[in-house]
């Protein structure tokens, strides 16, 4: 594996009715969430909204690492208060601080389309 392979990690999310959208985690950003989530994978969770962010409930329990209280549009990220995994499709910051972990890659437009309860699996791509 390159040093590019083991620092971005390419991951998928499958949302229900709607298609694929594809991200990367950059593990520089925060390393033990990001080797924590990917010990949970496949993480399958019902979408919420607030704002324009869809975030969904994940089983990792995992405090602030480097957390940031002002995210870029297409940013993936842990939010420690609510155990969740977040996506930013749109200009909305996060309620509290978040954990950034990278960004969506391909599709992001399609979180504009979720609703709440829709279903999202996130799984590697090998």
């Amino acid at each position: 594996m390159s040093e590019e392979e083991i620092s971005r990690i390419k991951i998928k999310f499958v949302i229900e009715g709607l298609g694929e959208a594809e991200g990367e985690l950059v593990r520089f950003l925060a390393p033990r969430t990001i080797d924590m989530i990917m010990r949970k994978l496949p993480i399958e969770g019902r979408a919420a909204i607030w704002k324009e962010e869809v975030y969904f409930e994940t089983p990792v329990k995992m405090g602030e690492e480097k957390a940031k209280s002002t995210v870029e549009k297409g940013t993936i990220a842990f939010w420690p208060m609510g155990s969740a995994l977040c996506i930013f499709y749109g200009e909305s910051q996060p309620y509290s601080p978040v954990n950034v972990l990278g960004k969506i890659t391909k599709n992001l437009e399609l979180f504009n389309q979720v609703k709440s309860g829709t279903k999202i699996r996130v799984e590697s791509i090998q």
